[in-house]
């Protein structure tokens, strides 16, 4: 019987070891692995069915109402549905309607950049998408903006049709006290880009979230992200900060009057204030004296840039000004707003730039974020300020990313991949019309570890009528056909002169083609991409002067830097404190931050994006003078990657004198004239572009300053040691 029950005991204690150990209940702390961290990384134990996203979690069951059947009458609308894609076969172009109604500062840069944009159209026959000249932005009832009987006036538009193919914007809806999605107008069919968007609300597919900006948010390209260029320390003064006003009661007032719990006063540093709105000493708590006291110690600016995190915990709405503030300081947000339908969600993976936990669990979120390694800090940081310079930075960004998430719903066998949308340099620089295979842009060659193409294209602009074989364009020629890199060479002919006869060309190995006719304009060097069929083109004036050697090594060098201008005549910019204004210098220093097309190579992808992309007003002003346009392709290329272009070599004068001129030269390059108009276009240029996107760079390639005891590479251009052009710096 004692061995019964011995069995018995040795049993029993057996099953519940089992059950100790494989229901997880392990005590070596040490094996425990933790999740990657994502927009889940703070786990709620609530269960799943019983959380409602709404606007606030924390306000009673009675104070919710269901309100999207009165907003959203359609709310099952899909572009399939409810939007009409015969609209669109003539293209995609934006209409906004004529009006005089007076709007706010923030909506008539909407207005402006769609107005200024290659979607807008004035004539509402051929648009695809509509744009109210009504001020819909803020639907705040209390607000002094608030435009009343807006069902009317919307209704009563011409083009209306219920709203189908209209875009609506919209960064504030709803009142006191609930905030609930009001607008005041029944949407329709009308696809809705609004801030603060509801999980509850949003119709996936069909409208846009879009992020809270400021009245003060720059209509064009923006300030660029505050991550320092060598991005050490990946860890600030602090480890987690936020500063903002603390609700005394109503919606949004739980989260933030809760922050108080976090805050240590050492590297967390979560400051709130009650001192807002008209009536705050009449509410405030008991807390508010040292929570204001505490707020004016600390400078908010030196808090954003010096801390590694950055708590952006809802307001009265689900959006905050924070979000964006801490994409362009690098600090990465810790969004603390349930339900809340991030900006651009469609196509942009918030995992790799932000953490998202839950407004109920304010206490795990140290820890958490403490598990973060640095390597994963360092990526989130890098994300960060690639989405804010690529998407957010002004609202002409912000209304191009709604418009071409628009455009890829209609064409979808042209749609973007979202790898595109998520890597640099972003979606805004692809065009499906140019080509819908990643494989054919520069920046995802080198990426996707596909080859490039073994041979360029020389593209030679002619201005000059050939009397001779020793014409500088014969010259030009002859060099290039000694280059066994060479597919093709396409001489553009704008000279008033007839073309020489076919014996005065030089005899080539390769195909040489002339294009006669045409405009006859300066930009058109940068048409012909149908002809072009490498990935490489080099851009040559005619009187340019390069060896054989130094066309070769160009090549070489630019096949590992396929997104870049890679060349040899280098010019820099600066700003002129004495005339307020940039300047243009051909002076030669260390650094530069411009190379000239006249003797360069780049991806012929190029070509599309000046000719398609660019503002007809930059256009039409470059072949008006004759002039710039060498500038304008610089400042193309470094507004899409952000990067400077590659030098080549030593050389300094690249030109050659025509007609036998004295030193000074009458070529139209040297002319006081023409160094006056590249002042001005480089004003014009950063004017339009809304920046400066020149970046300056001190790197410069040359097969001479390789010196290692191996010469065989530098001994490949023998050529280059030989240059000797006695050119001095002007």
């Amino acid at each position: 019987m004692k061995a019964i029950k011995r069995y018995a005991l040795v049993l029993v204690s057996g099953v519940l070891l089992l059950l100790f150990y494989y229901g997880g209940l392990h005590m070596n702390y040490g094996s425990i692995r933790i999740p990657p961290l994502s927009r889940r990384s703070l786990r709620s134990f609530v269960n799943s069915d019983d959380i409602n996203y709404d606007y606030d979690v924390h306000i009673a069951p009675s104070q919710r109402r269901d309100s999207r059947n009165n907003l959203y009458k359609n709310s099952k609308c899909r572009m399939e549905t409810c939007f009409d894609f015969s609209l669109c076969k003539k293209g995609f172009k934006v209409y906004v309607y004529q009006s005089s109604s007076k709007v706010s500062q923030s909506y008539n840069n909407i207005l402006t950049s769609i107005r200024e944009s290659r979607y807008y159209t004035n004539n509402p026959k051929e648009a695809c998408l509509f744009v109210l000249s009504l001020d819909t932005l803020d639907r705040d009832v209390l607000s002094p903006g608030y435009i009343q009987e807006l069902e009317y006036k919307i209704t009563s538009l011409p083009y209306w049709n219920n709203g189908r193919n209209h875009v609506i914007f919209n960064l504030y809806s709803g009142t006191w006290p609930d905030y609930f999605e009001e607008f005041g107008f029944n949407l329709g069919y009308a696809i809705m880009a609004k801030a603060s968007f509801t999980k509850k609300n949003f119709r996936t597919g069909f409208d846009i979230s879009l992020p809270l900006f400021p009245k003060d948010h720059p209509q064009k390209r923006g300030a660029p992200g505050e991550m320092a260029g060598n991005n050490f320390p990946l860890t600030g003064k602090y480890f987690m900060v936020f500063k903002g006003k603390r609700y005394l009661t109503g919606i949004g007032s739980d989260t933030r009057n809760a922050l108080h719990h976090v805050h240590n006063g050492k590297d967390i540093i979560l400051l709130t204030t009650c001192k807002h709105g008209k009536n705050w000493k009449k509410l405030m708590d008991s807390r508010c004296n040292s929570d204001n006291a505490e707020f004016e110690k600390y400078d908010y600016q030196a808090l954003l840039h010096n801390s590694t995190f950055c708590l952006v915990p809802r307001g009265r709405r689900l959006g905050s000004f924070r979000f964006l503030e801490a994409l362009q300081a690098a600090c990465i947000p810790v969004l603390l707003s349930n339900g809340w339908e991030l900006p651009f969600s469609e196509v942009i993976d918030w995992d790799r730039a932000t953490i998202e936990g839950d407004e109920r669990l304010l206490l795990q979120v140290p820890s958490i974020t403490r598990s973060i390694t640095n390597e994963r800090i360092l990526a989130l940081r890098q994300q960060s300020q690639f989405l804010w310079e690529t998407y957010f930075s002004s609202l002409e960004k912000i209304i191009s990313t709604t418009f071409e998430i628009i455009k890829d719903r209609i064409n979808r066998e042209k749609a973007r991949h979202l790898l595109v949308w998520n890597t640099p340099p972003g979606a805004l620089a692809i065009d499906p019309k140019y080509s819908t295979d990643l494989s054919t842009y520069p920046f995802f060659k080198i990426a996707l570890s596909m080859p490039l193409s073994a041979k360029f294209t020389a593209v030679i602009l002619a201005t000059s009528p050939i009397y001779s074989s020793a014409a500088p364009i014969i010259k030009l020629i002859k060099s290039i056909n000694q280059s066994t890199n060479v597919a093709q060479v396409i001489v553009l002919w704008h000279v008033e002169h007839p073309l020489p006869p076919k014996t005065r060309w030089p005899t080539t190995y390769f195909p040489l083609t002339v294009v006669e006719g045409g405009t006859k304009q300066i930009g058109d060097r940068f048409k012909p991409v149908s002809m072009i069929k490498t990935d490489a083109v080099l851009s040559l004036d005619e009187d340019t002067v390069l060896t054989t050697d130094e066309i070769d090594f160009a090549f070489s060098v630019w096949k590992s830097f396929p997104d870049r201008i890679v060349g040899y005549p280098a010019r820099s910019h600066y700003w002129d404190e004495g005339q307020h204004r940039w300047a243009y210098t051909s002076k030669w220093t260390n650094e530069y931050s411009m190379v000239l097309t006249g003797a360069a190579f780049y991806h012929r992808y190029y070509h599309h994006l000046y000719s398609e992309t660019l503002p007809k007003v930059l256009l039409d002003h470059v072949n008006s003078i004759n002039n710039c346009e060498d500038i304008l392709m610089n400042f193309l290329v470094a507004s899409v990657t952000h990067l400077p272009p590659i030098k080549v070599s030593q050389r300094k004068c690249y030109k050659q004198l025509l007609m036998g001129d004295d030193p000074k030269g009458k070529s139209s390059w040297r002319s006081p004239d023409h160094f006056l108009q590249r002042q001005n276009c480089m004003n014009l240029f950063a004017e339009n572009f809304g920046t400066m996107p020149l970046t300056r760079s001190q790197m410069r390639l040359d097969p001479q300053l390789y010196q290692d005891p191996v010469g065989n590479f530098r001994r490949r251009y023998r050529q280059i040691e030989l240059v000797n052009d006695g050119c001095k710096p002007s």
